[in-house]
């Protein structure tokens, strides 16, 4: 097992580890809907799923019934 052969400081530790943190996720607004999503990921919108801008999956129809 290899060894250091002088000591690190901890600072020099804690510098390294610094790097080690999340990124905020890419989210853009889409220009048929004006939804806020992330990138490369479907999403819903008022039951609808949309990728790209179109529909790919159309939302359950409700219809209104009158009493």
């Amino acid at each position: 097992m290899p060894n250091p052969k002088t000591r690190h400081s901890k600072q020099r530790k804690r510098q390294r580890r610094t790097h080690y943190k999340l990124e905020a996720p890419n989210l853009t607004t889409c220009a048929a809907t004006g939804e806020v999503h992330l990138m490369h990921r479907a999403y819903k919108h008022d039951g609808d799923t949309y990728y790209r801008g179109r529909v790919l999956i159309k939302g359950p129809v409700v219809e209104e019934s009158e009493e």
